[in-house]
């Protein structure tokens, strides 16, 4: 008996230890609902209250790329730059107004480069692309920790081909919620 005692308890721990890396609480409740019976809000654990989406969540793994997750946009750079122009600044805030409305998602924003320069370059171009984008999530208002950033160079195109307009599709900042 002693036995299933000790594995009872480190189930219980575990539980409580992945629930609390996962952000989950075990001590929320039910606040109010929708007709529907969708969760609208929900009780935290200090007593707060937390507005939650309760529309159907499609991620897929290419996120962005995809065109599939609504209100969320890839952005594309010129030539050897790691900064956005107007029109692509825009698409980003609209992807900051997703990302508040989806308070519980964590992004990871992905770097990519055309085929022009050496692996290395276009790494390290990738980096400084996503880590911009990253940058300007935060000061637009989003929490640091639900941003992560990685580098495709240019491993993960989106178009074949050398032309000029295949190339452009392939400078971008992917968005892949997690």
């Amino acid at each position: 008996m002693n036995q299933f005692k000790k594995i009872a308890t480190m189930s219980l721990v575990l539980t409580m230890v992945i629930a609390s890396a996962s952000g989950c609480s075990l001590f929320r409740k039910k606040s109010a609902t929708s007709d529907d019976g969708s969760i609208r809000t929900e009780t935290t654990a200090d007593g707060g209250s937390e507005q939650i989406d309760g529309s159907p969540m499609n991620f897929g793994a290419q996120g962005s790329d995809s065109g599939s997750i609504e209100g969320l946009s890839t952005v594309f750079f010129e030539y050897d730059k790691a900064s956005l122009t107007g029109g692509e600044r825009a698409k980003l805030e609209s992807n900051v107004a997703w990302m508040k409305r989806n308070s519980g998602v964590t992004m990871t924003i992905e770097g990519h480069c055309d085929q022009r320069g050496s692996n290395e370059y276009n790494l390290s171009l990738g980096e400084r692309r996503a880590n911009a984008v990253r940058q300007m999530m935060i000061q637009m208002g989003i929490r640091a920790d639900r941003l992560s950033t990685v580098s495709f160079g240019e491993e993960k195109p989106l178009s074949a081909g050398d032309s000029e307009s295949a190339m452009a599709r392939n400078r971008r900042a992917n968005f892949v919620p997690n």
